[in-house]
């Protein structure tokens, strides 16, 4: 079990909830760690009792690399931060930045050459940074994003499933000072990017609104406003990147679902770009996404440490435990999702995610640590798909190996290798292919259920 653990966490996981059902049990050293597997259990945890857990337990990892940001802080001052930063995150603000998500994706479709071997992981990776780096600072160098890029993907390495023993052997090998040199690269770009708005006054970027803000002791200090940046730039690109390259690869094995997903973009696009308002109508385009962050979640796994004793089912867990709940193992569960390894969108339509318990899927987390960022995401990937589909399919180069990597988010361990093929036309034929009614007057249910939370 130790082997298979450290080999392959999803699949350990996944053995876990099938053998020992909705709460099983296992330990690291001398850690009890308990899995999660039932929604009404992931609901509490992450709802209802969430004050009853913490993220983080000491000075760790995460810590080190992304400070008091909004993924690692706790207690008042999270909700503190929280508050002041959900503002530039509402729908209205999004909507305000979809044009520059779109102009990028439509510049980045140019660079594409049929038929050229690329790896969309790269890719969509490369694309993101760069969107992310002009939302964050207004820049529109790619080799500045790229080189944030490379950075990003070091610190990634540092972050290990199950608090894994290898991240703190790191600190004697060659590879930690790799990682150090590019945390203060990093941290050398965004104080010289914080102390440029200081003096310059906002320019309407995701910074400019950061050093704006003033909490109950005022202004956010320069290490403050560091600690937000890296932890939403790190959150904002990685979570888009992932689930648009998983998109494609499902896709190029799903023709059929390829298919209509072209008809519905030349039924509601025609030739022209895609906007903020087109996101609600592009219902089919969301269904696509939605099935695939079920089956690759950029985020695999949430884990708590246990502050009290927390009685769940029948069963006491006690204070110091970790409890793991693990987004891969529960979307795949086939008492919400039957066949769950099979691809299918249909299953998000509006009555089939009625009949779901809410917590079954869980992609951006949930109560009241929910990604804050998570209308933003689901308005980016929409976008970026329909723009990129609109010129674009992407087919998978024979032979290569697509294995998931669960790092800190799922990423695949060897690319995705892929070969574009360009659509051609057949705009009326798609129409009638798709029967798609053209007034499409409902916005889509990820979007509404965005909107009615009030936050992104």
């Amino acid at each position: 079990m130790l082997a298979t653990r450290r080999r392959d966490p999803l699949a350990f996981l996944t053995g876990l909830a099938r053998d020992y059902g909705d709460v099983s049990h296992f330990q690291i050293g001398e850690r009890h760690v308990f899995l999660l597997n039932h929604p009404d259990y992931i609901r509490d945890a992450l709802g209802r009792h969430y004050d009853n857990f913490s993220k983080r337990h000491g000075k760790g990892t995460s810590k080190h690399f992304l400070g008091e940001g909004l993924v690692i802080s706790e207690g008042d001052y999270h909700r503190s931060q929280r508050r002041l930063i959900q503002p530039a995150f509402h729908r209205r603000e999004v909507a305000g930045h979809a044009a520059l998500m779109v102009d990028g994706a439509a510049r980045w479709r140019e660079r594409w050459v049929e038929g050229r071997h690329m790896d969309v992981a790269r890719e969509m990776r490369l694309l993101t940074l760069e969107i992310m780096s002009r939302l964050m600072f207004g820049i529109e160098s790619e080799g500045e994003a790229e080189e944030i890029g490379e950075a990003v993907t070091l610190i990634f390495t540092q972050f290990r499933p199950f608090g894994m023993p290898l991240a703190r052997l790191m600190g004697a090998l060659p590879h930690a000072r790799r990682v150090e040199r590019a945390k203060k690269r990093l941290d050398e770009i965004i104080y010289r990017r914080i102390a440029a708005g200081r003096a310059s006054g906002r320019r309407g970027d995701l910074l400019s609104a950061l050093l704006e803000l003033e909490g109950e002791a005022g202004p956010l200090t320069d290490t403050q406003v560091r600690d937000e940046v890296l932890t939403l730039f790190l959150a904002g690109h990685e979570s888009v990147a992932n689930s648009l390259m998983w998109t494609w690869y499902l896709l190029s094995q799903h023709p059929d679902v390829e298919a209509k997903l072209h008809a519905e973009l030349d039924a509601v696009l025609g030739s022209g770009l895609p906007t903020a308002e087109d996101v609600p109508r592009l219902r089919y385009a969301e269904m696509v996404l939605a099935e695939s962050m079920r089956l690759y979640p950029p985020s695999w796994a949430l884990a708590r440490f246990v502050t009290d004793d927390w009685e769940v089912g029948d069963y006491v867990l006690p204070a110091g435990s970790v409890v793991i709940m693990s987004q891969y193992t529960m979307h795949r569960d086939p008492r919400y999702f039957p066949d769950p390894s099979r691809f299918d969108p249909d299953r998000w339509t509006p009555e089939a995610r009625a009949a779901r318990p809410h917590f079954s899927y869980f992609p951006f987390g949930g109560g009241p640590r929910r990604c804050l960022g998570e209308g933003m995401a689901w308005v980016e990937c929409i976008l970026l798909l329909a723009t990129l589909a609109q010129r674009w399919s992407l087919r998978l180069v024979a032979g290569h190996p697509v294995v998931t990597e669960p790092v800190v988010t799922l990423r695949p361990k060897y690319g995705i290798m892929m070969r574009p093929e360009r659509r051609e036309g057949a705009q009326a034929e798609a129409r009638s292919a798709l029967g798609v009614q053209a007034e499409a007057d409902a916005a889509c249910p990820h979007m509404r259920a965005a909107a009615a939370r009030g936050g992104a």
